[in-house]
C-alpha cells in the first residue's frame, strides 16, 4: 500500500498579487491535484503570477464539498500531494476546506499549511482597536431576524470582533450591528484590502451605517469594538435579551446567552424578562 500523501491548505493573495509568497508558487509546482475554489480565479491567479502548474485541476466550492472529499481522501490515501486554494486569503476560514481537513486527519493523512494573506487579521492590524484578544464571526446570517439575535448574543462580548459582510448588505448589518452595541461604539469598515482601491474607514457604528447606504462595492470585512466590561447589570442584560426575542430568538435560550454574557443570574434575568412581557 502507497504511503498517504499530503494535504496542504494554501494561503493565496487576498488582493494585491504581489502578496503570493515563494512558498505559494513552490506548492503549486509540486501538487498533484489542486483543489480550487473557483478554476477560472485560479487560473487568473496563475496567468498574474506568471505561473503554469503540472498538476489536475479540479473545482473545490461550498456546492460540491461534501461530495468531493471522498474522492479527495482515495487520492491522498494513494500518495497523492493535494494543494487546497481558496479564492482569496486562508481556505477553511470562511471558505471550503474545513471538511477536507477533517476526512484527512481522521485518515491518519498529513495535513500543512503554507501561510499567506489573511483578510481577518490584515483587517484587525490596520483597524487600531485591540489586538491582544479577539474573535472572528465571519458572515453571520442573511435574514435580519437571525442577524439581529447573533448581534444581541454578541452585545457584551470584550474581545474585538471581526466580520465578513457583502457590499448590498453593509449598511443592513451596520444598522444592527448599532442597534446591539450602540452607535458610538467603534469599528473600521475595511474595503478592497491590498488592492488598487483600499479604503479604510473608522468611526462609530452609526455614522458607519450612515456612509454604508450610498453604493458600496468590493469584498468587505469590518472590524467592531469589544464591550468595555463583561457587564454585571440586570437592566443591561434584560435589553439584550429584548433584542434577542424581537429577532426570533427564544426566550430561554435568550436569557441563557445573555445571562451568561452580561454575568447575572439566570433565574433573575428570566423572572425579569418574564415581568417585562407582561
Amino acid at each position: 500500500m502507497a504511503e498517504p500523501g499530503a494535504l496542504v491548505l494554501a494561503g493565496t493573495p487576498i488582493g494585491d498579487a504581489a502578496g503570493a509568497s515563494p512558498a505559494l508558487l513552490a506548492a503549486l509546482d509540486e501538487a498533484d491535484l489542486i483543489a480550487a475554489e473557483d478554476t477560472r480565479k485560479f487560473r487568473d491567479l496563475c496567468r498574474r503570477l506568471g505561473v503554469a502548474p503540472a498538476a489536475q485541476l479540479v473545482s473545490f466550492f461550498d456546492g460540491n464539498e461534501a461530495a468531493r472529499v471522498d474522492g479527495l481522501i482515495a487520492r491522498l490515501l494513494e500518495g497523492a500531494r493535494v494543494v487546497v486554494v481558496s479564492d482569496a486569503g486562508m481556505p477553511a476560514v470562511s471558505d471550503p476546506g474545513y471538511r477536507l481537513v477533517a476526512a484527512a486527519a481522521e485518515a491518519g493523512v498529513r495535513v500543512t499549511a503554507v501561510p499567506g494573506p489573511s483578510a481577518v487579521l490584515t483587517a484587525l492590524a490596520v483597524s487600531g482597536l485591540p489586538t491582544d484578544r479577539f474573535c472572528f464571526e465571519g458572515f453571520l446570517p442573511r435574514k435580519a431576524g437571525e442577524r439581529r439575535g447573533r448581534l444581541a448574543g454578541l452585545a457584551a462580548e470584550q474581545r474585538t470582533m471581526v466580520f465578513f459582510e457583502a457590499p448590498h448588505r453593509l449598511a443592513a448589518f451596520l444598522d444592527d450591528a448599532s442597534g446591539a452595541f450602540g452607535g458610538d461604539r467603534r469599528a473600521v469598515v475595511c474595503r478592497e484590502l491590498t488592492k488598487t482601491h483600499e479604503e479604510i474607514l473608522r468611526g462609530g457604528l452609526g455614522d458607519l451605517a450612515a456612509w454604508a447606504r450610498g453604493e458600496v462595492r468590493g469584498e468587505i470585512t469590518v472590524v467592531i469594538e469589544g464591550a468595555a466590561s463583561a457587564g454585571g447589570s440586570l437592566p443591561d442584560a434584560l435589553a439584550s435579551v429584548r433584542l434577542a426575542t424581537e429577532a426570533g430568538r427564544r426566550l430561554s435560550e435568550a436569557v441563557a446567552e445573555a445571562a451568561a454574557a452580561h454575568g447575572v443570574s439566570r433565574r433573575e434575568l428570566y423572572d425579569a424578562a418574564l415581568k417585562d412581557r407582561r
